[in-house]
């Protein structure tokens, strides 16, 4: 069975359907192809991680399959030789976090859009580089964006990318992940429920939740759902609590991030969170429980709400099987019971029998997973040039 993206659109051509798609981007008519091979490429450009996945056209193995902290690092001015490995100027990703002490950190996106133009370039050009992809072959890659971009981010996007990809797809970030999560194998077996035919995905990244009816077919704005309440705020609310619990002690964000990821939890408080950290050369201990829960909780707060305005917004043909497969990625979806209390919550408001799962661990690469599986399936007319 195979997905064809624009057929409930097909009053439209092709290339009028890209255009309302993807804003901000050229359709070159006349553009040769560079000589020699393709190479496809699922690209899912995230505020915390970006994940690269590519292959050749037929080729079931991976060329590159790799996941990036999206971050860059600028050395400090006056800094000693030899400290940057290899006196870079400018280093990325897993290597910059790792020497950010001289470095001067920039997060190229901020709740999933461009907000620094210089370093998303900057990042884009490096994650060219891990593609190795020799000269003459062309590059063509469907890139997730937001729910919630507009114009202006898509436009943002692309200028970022320009020259990166020879021909780009712009393609919203939950559709992917549902494309990305669908097990094939399981197609032709009545009992499994397909994602990418009728489910609720629910993306919790870093700067925003985003939830998507995905019904077989390019979502449209009124399929989605984008707020700006995910994993920094909750990172911010963690990071101001401890401060009022425990005044004399001023834990960076990149730990109380770390924090929040290995104690996340809602609902039941469990057991207590005691954890250690060195104030002023001395141990201490902070009891971190009654914080981390208060904060997840307002997340899942957001998570509801948004979960029910997108229920309502669903045929009432399709709502019974929706209800069934609601599924939550991201990484907010790593948190701790955070399934069963969503399901919990919904079935204490009257939702008949509503399901709620997790895509599991593997939530960093279903983006650019479906991505690669949607660059597979496109048609030509479907691919756009960057104006560069």
């Amino acid at each position: 069975m195979r997905t064809t993206f624009v057929a409930p659109l097909t009053a439209e051509t092709a290339k009028e359907i890209q255009r309302k798609l993807n804003p901000g981007l050229a359709f070159a008519e006349t553009v040769k192809p560079p000589k020699g091979d393709t190479l496809l490429v699922g690209l899912d450009l995230g505020t915390n991680a970006s994940c690269l996945k590519a292959a050749c056209p037929g080729a079931a193995e991976l060329s590159v399959n790799d996941i990036v902290p999206t971050v860059v690092g600028y050395a400090r001015e006056g800094i000693v030789e030899n400290l940057l490995p290899d006196n870079a100027k400018v280093l990325y990703g897993q290597l910059a976090v790792k020497n950010r002490l001289y470095l001067r950190m920039v997060s190229p996106l901020v709740n999933g859009v461009v907000d620094d133009m210089a370093a998303a370039r900057d990042f884009a050009a490096h994650l060219r580089s891990l593609i190795n992809a020799p000269a003459g072959m062309e590059l063509r890659a469907v890139v997730g964006v937001p729910a919630s971009a507009d114009r202006s981010a898509r436009e943002h996007l692309c200028q970022a990318v320009a020259g990166m990809f020879h021909k780009v797809i712009l393609i919203p970030e939950p559709f992917l992940a549902a494309l990305g999560f669908r097990d094939e194998s399981r197609l032709a077996d009545p009992a499994y429920l397909d994602p990418v035919r009728n489910s609720l995905f629910v993306d919790i990244g870093a700067g925003t939740t985003d939830v998507c009816l995905v019904q077989g077919y390019f979502p449209t704005a009124d399929d989605q759902i984008s707020v700006a309440f995910a994993g920094d705020k909750v990172d911010a609310h963690l990071q101001e609590a401890i401060r009022r619990a425990y005044p004399d002690v001023n834990l960076s964000l990149a730990r109380v991030r770390d924090l929040k990821e290995h104690y996340s939890f809602v609902g039941k408080y469990e057991s207590p969170i005691n954890i250690s950290v060195v104030i002023g050369g001395k141990a201490r201990k902070l009891d971190l429980g009654e914080a981390v829960g208060t904060a997840c909780q307002q997340l899942l707060h957001h998570v509801l709400e948004c979960v029910k305005t997108a229920i309502s917004r669903a045929s009432t043909d399709t709502v019974a099987e929706l209800l069934q497969n609601i599924i939550l990625t991201g990484g907010g979806s790593q948190i701790r019971n955070i399934d069963t209390e969503l399901q919990r919550l919904l079935a204490e408001e009257g939702y008949e029998k509503p399901r709620v799962q997790t895509v599991g661990e593997g939530y960093k690469e279903y983006v650019a997973k479906g991505a690669l599986v949607a660059a597979r399936q496109a048609k030509d007319g479907q691919w756009q040039t960057l104006a560069d």
